[in-house]
């Protein structure tokens, strides 16, 4: 090999080692915590809002011994716990929290303005957690199972149009819950919802004999 060949083929490696380093390094590995407010620790392998998490965070490329790092806690049920659960898993400055549960949440919302939670929780506005669905700011956010008590007047709306034939609905709860906003927002949709199927059925019978309805 010519003397000015193989100077041409040492700077073209020395220019490409620099990339082939980083090509090399490990990726970067990202740290979460699962705070649960009751599931053991022992239990949250298997438990099914965890491994949904999981297995989303593996479609976008993060893997738990791979690039990821799993950190599990709980408070075993014990509420006076979370106060102190909170503290020690913002203590441990990890890249993101996962959480379930209101009171949770809001124990470590008062101990992290910074760390990003994603939480499932009731209605976050009611619970004081974020101060609007549509512009939450902060660092919370997530998936409430209530997005407040307007909802509930809604899902039996809903009830309806998936089953064209209801006629009796029993609701299941603590007579507190039948008593709140939400309950009264439930019985006001019921007898909107009783009014129209009645207008709907008095048409239907117009319809039927030939006299117009007026409704």
């Amino acid at each position: 090999m010519r003397r000015r060949d193989f100077i041409t083929l040492l700077g073209g490696a020395a220019a490409a080692w620099p990339v082939t380093a980083r090509a090399q390094q490990p990726a970067k590995m990202k740290r979460i915590v699962f705070a649960a407010p009751a599931v053991k620790v022992a239990d949250l392998g298997s438990d099914p809002y965890a491994l949904t998490f999981l297995e989303e965070l593996k479609r976008l490329g993060y893997v738990e011994g791979t690039n990821l790092i799993v950190d599990r806690y709980s408070a075993e049920g014990k509420i006076d716990r979370y106060g102190d659960l909170a503290r020690e898993v913002v203590s441990t400055h990890p890249d993101l929290i996962y959480t379930t549960g209101s009171p949770l949440t809001l124990q470590l919302k008062a101990a992290t303005s910074t760390i990003p939670i994603v939480t499932l929780t009731g209605d976050p506005i009611r619970q004081g957690i974020i101060s609007s669905i549509a512009r939450p700011g902060g660092n919370i956010t997530g998936v409430s199972v209530d997005a407040g008590f307007e909802i509930w007047a809604k899902r039996l709306e809903l009830l309806a149009q998936a089953v064209p034939q209801l006629v009796n609905v029993i609701f299941v709860g603590r007579q507190t819950t039948w008593e709140n906003p939400g309950g009264k927002g439930l019985r006001e949709g019921a007898q909107r919802l009783r009014n129209f199927l009645s207008a709907c059925a008095i048409g239907q019978h117009h319809k039927r004999s030939g006299v117009p309805a007026h409704l």
